[in-house]
């Protein structure tokens, strides 16, 4: 499966380009890049392959 997503960036938060399990911090990432990159990778992968990817992060606080 590929959804595509290698190397696409939010904000600072980016898609590595070696692995695209992980998230990178290429540019000054805020929590907030981070979890909007994580809300866009579920939605393109659920959208594409019906398939609900649950983060190994645990967050901690309110994120809305």
């Amino acid at each position: 499966m590929d959804a595509g997503l290698r190397g696409h960036a939010i904000g600072g938060a980016q898609v590595s380009e070696k692995h695209c399990g992980f998230i990178v911090n290429a540019d000054h990432a805020t929590a907030a890049d981070v979890d909007e990159l994580i809300r866009h990778i579920q939605s393109t992968v659920k959208d594409q392959f019906g398939v609900d990817l649950e983060p190994e992060v645990h967050r901690v606080g309110e994120f809305l």
